[in-house]
């Protein structure tokens, strides 16, 4: 990164990016995450230093497991898929991006995931351009 920030202007700047993420460290313990009051995925604060298997369904723990098994074997540096999701009850299914990126250092070890998800419903609906301030 070129610059620096202050904790407190990175602290500010994680939670005004538009996506929700989650970050595991190395050997895949939750240790932290943005947009806590507002995440599509939420989970209880007791989350933070424990497995990452414990935060997904029984039915994709295998997918997450080869994702982060690829990324420590330097064979993926990301995946990416959607799904439909129901948010809130009596409203229509809303279509989730889930992206996971491999971390690594200046030496290209893995040191953990970025897991960053966003609700592209509205931008799926986007046509021809919006100039700044129109």
């Amino acid at each position: 990164m070129i610059g620096n920030l202050s904790n407190q202007l990175l602290e500010a700047l994680l939670e005004t990016i538009p996506v929700e993420f989650s970050v595991l460290d190395e050997n895949d313990k939750v240790v932290a995450w943005n947009k806590h009051d507002t995440r599509i995925f939420k989970r209880p604060k007791s989350v933070i230093g424990k497995d990452v298997r414990n935060c997904h369904p029984k039915k994709s723990l295998d997918k997450v497991e080869t994702i982060l098994k690829e990324m420590k074997e330097n064979k993926r540096d990301s995946a990416r898929f959607w799904i439909d999701l129901s948010i809130q009850p009596d409203l229509p299914k809303q279509k989730i991006l889930i992206e996971y990126y491999a971390l690594r250092d200046k030496n290209k070890r893995y040191i953990g995931c970025l897991e960053a998800t966003k609700n592209i419903t509205e931008l799926q609906s986007i046509k021809g351009e919006k100039r700044l301030l129109d």
